[in-house]
C-alpha cells in the first residue's frame, strides 16, 4: 500500500519549494545584474587601456623624435 501524504504536508512542501524557487530566481537576477555591471566596467577598462596605449605610443614617438634631433658628439 502506498502511503498518502496529508494535504497539509504537501502544501507545506510546495510552499518550501516555492520559497526556494523564489530565492533562486532572486539570486539569478542579482547575478545577471552584477554580470551586466561587470561587462560595462570591463568595456570601460578596455577602452581606457586602448587610450593609454595610444598615448604611450605617441609619447614614445615624440621621445624618438627628440633623440633624433639631438646633436651627436
Amino acid at each position: 500500500m502506498i502511503a498518502c501524504r496529508s494535504k497539509t504536508s504537501m502544501d507545506h512542501d510546495l510552499a518550501q519549494l516555492e520559497a526556494k524557487l523564489a530565492t533562486l530566481i532572486a539570486h539569478t537576477r542579482a547575478l545577471r545584474a552584477a554580470n551586466e555591471s561587470l561587462r560595462g566596467d570591463l568595456a570601460a577598462a578596455v577602452e581606457r587601456n586602448r587610450e593609454l596605449t595610444i598615448k604611450a605610443q605617441q609619447a614614445a614617438a615624440r621621445l624618438d623624435a627628440l633623440i633624433a634631433r639631438m646633436p651627436s658628439e
